[in-house]
């Protein structure tokens, strides 16, 4: 600790002014002084404990892993409460671990989740906080990953995973310095790992990652050929992408025998010298046993044992004090002879330590799905569990984008802008835990996850007002109370139902112009869409599903859907529009009738056929008419007692489907929709599954709107529903699922890349999370399916794609949560709705100066991930004639489009006026022959009426200068020439396939 009495002598002083001039960060944090004490002992690899050449080196890592809700919610974790559920309670383990850490130096912790960390930080005293300070500058207390959450890895999507580092590691680098910055990923608990995860580790600048579950024939293959660490290759395209990973021997729990907490019921280490129940000769005998047989599997002198679990070292005396005994008795058998030395480490030193031993690592290159845990556990359920929880957390995403670019944007920065804009930041990074997008909690905690995010949602709604308001020329005399169809799931909205005149707002968070279909709820009547130039916008009414209307909890007198195109709203920008009710007689309906023969709906790019029993059937394009058919199923889920593993229940973790899959009817009910901009068929497939298919006017996709449930459970059978796709594709036994959004990775039947698969469970076996695009193709023909959010998915049969939309299950899989995923809601099962996109285009290449195919699919993906914002507003005060005059009807922040291959990931509020700006490239190497191609954009002509005072990057997540960022080198990356073009100006930024670039930078308004 600083003692301040003390004088400093004048070797610290300039030791000290070295520190501060070398520890600069992006955030601009200050870099605090270092205590007289702590001169012999760092932070990062300098302060590491120097392992014994030729010796078995044990690195002791003391961890907690602290789920940020799972049995209880994250509130009651820290506290403590509730402890009937689980004993848990974060603030004592931060309290408990501090001061043993004070005890003895060669103590060290590591600490994982930013999101406990802050909340206890900011509740302590500033004594404690300079001792915290201080600890974490000696090396003593080490965080490790440092996103606000440990994140899923299936069903996220990059731009939150991105999002959620950037704001831990921004609070541990503000609070902390550069002592704060996280060498190591630490993704022990997630079930399975994405290559993607892999990447963002390596972008953000970590040395390596330790995973704590591998697929059970995985680990043993790896046992077996020493094969636990290894360089992955985690792109395709990026180059250098070679990240050191290692898979941890007993998950993250220590060795049998040897846990210390209070929740444990291992012997501690007696060692009085006269106790009848001295074990020191038994623990250290067990003990050395075990590094031994450990120390097989791995290939340098180096073995690390995670001494912790879930919410351990409460009472961190226990722990501790057992540690430096079996550290103290078995490095005494040094003297008789024993080659092992044990002592406390981090995973960022065991990552030093291999990395000195100058290993030539075995090497992969896929991804680390899907995970089993036995023969019948496929942790693949989960892809898709709490389907509405998984959509509402996409729309959060969708929404934080949209908030920071306008708290970014806005004029004037009001003083709640931060709060509100930060509250949203940090439930969205609550939302991408292991056991909270996943759909893998109890229910009273995902109802505390919508809690929060409802009220998060609220407070950034405070922030989009005040900035529309004001860049829509805000007046004394009149103010929008701009809001957005909290409601629009089940086709109601409080606001456009009773206002007869409104403004409509879309709000475009893409670097690229948007055209996209508006839909607003409304009662029966005639309606009037006016832009701003004063003409009259094609628009149509179109009624909505009898069984949306019908749903028994929907309280709304919406029967129709106001449609009208948002055409050419400008990139970071907006549009506006006025809606009026009119009383003329003319009519915006369209045209609806019953079911026919030769049914078929589209436009002049595409046709949708469907057959005699109103299934669809056939897609022509481009004047070539292929079969496609799509039709809803489901697996009865297995019913287990869960007692050995052929009694294994599916659950909230686990698909296990209880035979082959039942088509949920053979006839399906239609009603066909058409008008100019939009044409649907409304089917009904029995009492709780429904759909519309619809094509747009000038689109060439087709989009599918499901509602599932209740699902029914009359017959004490849970069941898996999924959407199937059938084409005449010649599959040949693959297809393609994306990682996290990005990078394509091709899937095989009955195969994985690192091992032979033995395979007693073919369905589940062979699902695969989809984020965001599933794909089949053949050398002439592809077809792919994009959801809104994630779910599992597979191709089971050449031509085939199918994705799981809602499961409702009736027993628990025995992984922890203790509950069946039996979700209800208003007495009843749980209704789902949720949009698919489907594209079917020739493949893989189409005519010279086109996109491909899969250029056109990623181009989609954008838009359906990030379409418009509708933001409305009544106009009752406020005429037609005002909204010409009076209103600033047209908005953008980019004075161009970027190119189409280029994505503005990023814009939000930074520090000191700054602002943290992200450039994406949107195409894989190879993908397509000009999407593909290196781009340069020009940062200073960007923007509209400002310059650009500095441009300064700094890793992914933002918390280092990128030139102060050297990895490790483990001597295997890519014999490639990774230099960049010589660029003289620099404001002009070069972007390759898949990559994404970070900057902080300044700007000033144009004089």
């Amino acid at each position: 600790m600083v003692n301040g009495d003390k004088i400093f002598p004048l070797v610290l002083l300039v030791l000290q002014c070295f520190l501060v001039g070398n520890r600069a960060t992006p955030t601009g944090s200050k870099p605090f002084l270092i205590s007289p004490d702590a001169v012999n002992r760092q932070c990062g690899y300098e302060g590491c404990p120097a392992v014994k050449e030729g010796m078995l080196n044990v690195h002791l890592v003391a961890h907690t892993h602290d789920d940020v809700g799972w049995l209880k919610t994250v509130d009651q974790y820290y506290y403590g409460s509730r402890s009937t559920i689980q004993k848990a309670g974060v603030q004592y383990i931060l309290d408990s671990v501090i001061q043993e850490l004070l005890k003895d130096a060669a103590r060290r912790f590591i600490f994982v989740e930013s999101a406990f960390m802050h909340k206890w930080y900011t509740e302590q005293s500033e004594e404690m906080r300079q001792t915290v300070r201080d600890l974490v500058s000696e090396g003593r207390l080490e965080f490790i990953g440092g996103a606000w959450s440990m994140n899923d890895e299936a069903a996220v999507h990059y731009q939150s995973v991105i999002d959620q580092f950037t704001w831990g590691l921004r609070f541990l680098n503000d609070t902390f310095g550069e002592c704060g910055r996280p060498m190591a990923g630490w993704q022990i608990d997630p079930f399975g790992h994405s290559r993607e995860q892999g990447s963002l580790f390596v972008q953000m600048g970590y040395d390596g990652l330790f995973q704590g579950r591998l697929d059970f024939q995985d680990k043993s293959n790896r046992i077996a050929q020493r094969t636990m660490e290894m360089m992955w290759k985690t792109s395709d395209s990026l180059e250098q992408s070679e990240l050191f990973t290692s898979g941890l021997y007993y998950i993250y729990a220590p060795p049998p025998g040897f846990c210390f907490d209070v929740l444990c019921n291992d012997d501690p280490i007696i060692d009085g010298p006269y106790s009848a129940d001295n074990n020191v000769k038994e623990k250290v005998d067990l003990f050395l046993d075990t590094v031994h047989n450990m120390s097989k599997t791995f290939l340098t002198n180096n073995i690390i044992l995670t001494m912790g679990e879930d919410f351990h070292y409460q009472d961190a005396n226990m722990w501790f004090k057992n540690l430096d005994k079996l550290i103290r008795y078995t490095n005494q058998r040094q003297s008789e002879g024993s080659m092992v030395n044990v002592f406390y480490s981090t995973p960022s030193c065991y990552l030093k330590a291999v990395n000195e031993a100058n290993v030539h690592w075995p090497t992969k290159s896929d991804d680390f799905f899907p995970y089993a845990s036995d023969p019948t556990a496929f942790w693949t359920g989960y892809f898709t569990s709490r389907p509405t929880q998984k959509r509402y957390e996409r729309e959060g995403n969708h929404f934080l984008q949209v908030c920071k670019q306008l708290s970014a944007i806005a004029p004037m920065k009001e003083s709640f802008y931060e709060s509100h804009l930060t509250a949203l930041r940090e439930v969205m990074g609550v939302m991408q835990h292991h056991d909270a997008i996943t759909g893998t909690e109890k229910q009273h905690v995902a109802d505390d996850y919508a809690r929060m995010l409802y009220e998060a949602f609220e407070a950034c709604s405070a922030n989009t007002r005040s900035a529309l308001n004001q860049l829509t020329g805000e007046r004394d005399s009149f103010k929008f109370d701009w809001g957005y169809c909290k409601q629009a799931n089940v086709s109601a909205c409080a606001m456009t139902e009773s206002s007869d005149n409104l403004v409509v707002l879309l709000y475009n968070p893409l670097g690229h112009s948007s055209n996209d279909f508006v839909r607003l709820p409304v009662k029966e009547g005639n309606y009037m869409v006016r832009n701003d130039r004063g003409q009259t916008v094609r628009s149509t009414l179109i009624p909505i599903p009898s069984s949306v209307i019908d749903l028994p909890f929907r309280e709304s007198e919406a029967t129709h859907e106001l449609v009208f195109q948002g055409e050419q709203v400008a990139p970071v920008g907006y549009k506006s529009y006025y809606v009026s009710k009119e009383e003329s007689k003319s009519s915006s309906f369209a045209a609806v009738m019953r079911q026919e023969d030769n049914v078929s709906i589209g436009n002049d790019r595409l046709t949708v056929h469907f057959d005699e029993n109103g299934f669809m059937s056939q897609i022509t394009i481009d004047g070539e008419t292929h079969p496609l058919k799509q039709n809803f199923l489901y697996y009865e889920g297995a019913y287990g007692n869960n007692e050995e593993f052929r009694n294994r229940s599916s659950g909230a973790y686990i698909f296990r489907p209880n035979g082959t899959e039942k088509a949920v009817t053979d006839v399906v009910e239609i009603q066909v929709v058409k008008s100019d901009l939009v044409q649907e068929v409304h089917q009904i497939f029995n009492e709780w599954i429904s759909q519309v298919i619809r094509v747009y006017a000038g689109q060439e996709h087709v989009e599918l709107e499901w509602l599932v449930g209740p699902i029914p459970i009359d017959d004490s059978k849970g069941k898996e529903i999924i959407s199937r796709f059938e084409s005449d594709i010649k599959s040949e036994g693959t297809f393609w699922t994306d990682s996290n959004g990005r990078e394509m990775l091709r899937r095989v039947w009955n195969h994985r890349d690192t091992w032979e698969l033995e395979l007693s469970e073919p369905v589940p076996g062979n699902y695969f999370p989809v984020t965001a695009k599933i794909t089949i193709q053949d050398e002439r023909h592809r077809l792919s399916v994009l959801n809104d959010r994630a779910q599992g998915g597979s191709s089971l049969v050449d031509g085939q794609l199918e994705l799981m939309v809602h499961r409702r299950l009736l027993r628990d899989d025995r992984f922890g949560v203790g509950e069946a995923l039996n979700e209800t809601q208003f007495n009843n099962g749980l209704v789902a709705r949720g949009k698919h996109w489907l594209m079917f285009g020739c493949s893989p290449i189409t005519n010279a100066g086109t996109p491909t195919q899969a250029a056109k699919e990623r181009f989609l993906q954008n838009k359906v991930h990030l379409p418009s914002w509708v933001f409305v507003a009544p106009s009752t005060d406020f005429t037609f004639d005002q909204y010409l005059t009076e209103f600033v009807q047209n908005f953008t922040f980019l004075s161009e489009s970027l190119p189409p291959n280029v994505h503005l990931l990023t814009v939000e509020p930074w520090k000191d006026d700054t602002m943290l700006l992200r450039f994406e490239h949107l195409f894989e190497k190879g993908e397509d022959s000009q999407y593909s191609l290196p781009i340069q954009i020009n940062v200073q002509d960007l923007f509209v009426n400002v310059n650009v005072v500095s441009l300064r990057e700094t890793t992914l997540a933002g918390n280092q200068w990128k030139e102060d960022s050297i990895r490790l080198d483990y001597g295997q990356k890519d014999n490639k020439n990774t230099k960049r073009t010589v660029i003289e100006n620099e404001f002009i930024v070069e972007l390759k396939p898949m990559e994404i670039r970070t900057f902080v930078i300044q700007l000033e308004k144009k004089k």
